[in-house]
C-alpha cells in the first residue's frame, strides 16, 4: 500500500501544481487586461496623431488626442454624420461591426477590391480643427495584402485630397518587404500626394517607383522593392475607400456644403 502511495503522490503533486499556476495565469490575464485596453487605444490614437502629422515623440497622446481630435461615426453608403447619441464614437467597435450581419453587408467580389469580404455600415473618422474650421480629416483604410489583412490610417487635408499622412499599424507581410508599409520613411513619400483628378480616385502605387514629373506624379508612389502583391494590396484598398463605396459619398458632402 505504501508503494502505491508513494506512486500517486508525484501525480497528486503535479495536478495542484497544475491548477495553481493555471489560476495564477488567469488572474494575472484578467488584472492585466484593463492596461492592455488602456496601451491598445493608446496606439490608436497615437498612429492617427501620425498620419494627421501631429505626433511628437515623447507627446502626452492621451491629452493632445482629446483636445486635437473629433471622433465622429459616419453612415458609408450616404456620408451622413450619425448623431453621437444613436452611435457612441468612443465606444464603437468597427472591427466587430464588420463582421456583425447587422451591422454589415457582404460585397459582391466585383466591387471588393481591398478583399474586405464584408463592409460595415458606419465608420469612424476623425475631425481635426484649427480655429474653428476643417484642417484635415483621418480616415481608417484596411484590406488585404499577400499574406494578411493591412490596418492603417490616412489624412486628408482641408482640400479633402492632399494626403497629409498614412500609417499602417498592424499587419503580417513578409518582414523586410511587405511589412515596410510600417516604415516611415516609405509613408513619408506620400505626403502631399493627391487623391482625386477631376473627381475621381486617380492615384497608383507603382512597381519600381515614380517615374513621371509635374503633376502626374502628385498621384503616384513608389511601390515596395520586393513586395509586389503587398504594394497592389495597398493600391486596391485606397481605391475602394476613397471611392464609391468607401468614403466618397462623405467627402462628397463635405465638398458640396463648403461650396
Amino acid at each position: 500500500m505504501a508503494v502505491k502511495e508513494s506512486n500517486i503522490r508525484p501525480f497528486y503533486t503535479a495536478l495542484i501544481l497544475a491548477f495553481v499556476c493555471s489560476f495564477l495565469v488567469a488572474a494575472a490575464s484578467v488584472g492585466l487586461r484593463p492596461l492592455q485596453i488602456k496601451n491598445s487605444r493608446l496606439d490608436q490614437q497615437k498612429n492617427i496623431l501620425r498620419a494627421a502629422g501631429l505626433y511628437k515623440k515623447g507627446m502626452a497622446v492621451d491629452k493632445l488626442f482629446a483636445s486635437a481630435v473629433e471622433p465622429r461615426i459616419i453612415e458609408i453608403a450616404t456620408g451622413r454624420f450619425v448623431p453621437n447619441r444613436d452611435i457612441n464614437p468612443t465606444t464603437f467597435n468597427q472591427r466587430a461591426a464588420a463582421i456583425d450581419p447587422k451591422l454589415s453587408r457582404a460585397l459582391p467580389r466585383s466591387i471588393d477590391q481591398a478583399g474586405l469580404q464584408r463592409l460595415e455600415k458606419y465608420s469612424l473618422i476623425y475631425l481635426i480643427k484649427k480655429n474653428g474650421r476643417l484642417s484635415r480629416i483621418v480616415f481608417p483604410i484596411r484590406g488585404k495584402g499577400l499574406w494578411s489583412t493591412m490596418y492603417g490610417y490616412l489624412a486628408l487635408g482641408a482640400d479633402l485630397n492632399t494626403v497629409i499622412g498614412i500609417t499602417f499599424y498592424e499587419n503580417g507581410e513578409t518582414p523586410g518587404l511587405g511589412a515596410e508599409i510600417e516604415n516611415p520613411v516609405w509613408q513619408a513619400g506620400w505626403r502631399g500626394k493627391k487623391i482625386y483628378k477631376a473627381g475621381r480616385v486617380d492615384f497608383k502605387v507603382v512597381k519600381g517607383g515614380v517615374r513621371v514629373k509635374g503633376d502626374a506624379a502628385l498621384h503616384e508612389v513608389d511601390g515596395i522593392t520586393g513586395a509586389t502583391l503587398t504594394s497592389k494590396g495597398v493600391n486596391n484598398l485606397l481605391h475602394f475607400w476613397f471611392g464609391k463605396y468607401g468614403f466618397k459619398p462623405f467627402i462628397d458632402r463635405l465638398r458640396q456644403k463648403d461650396e
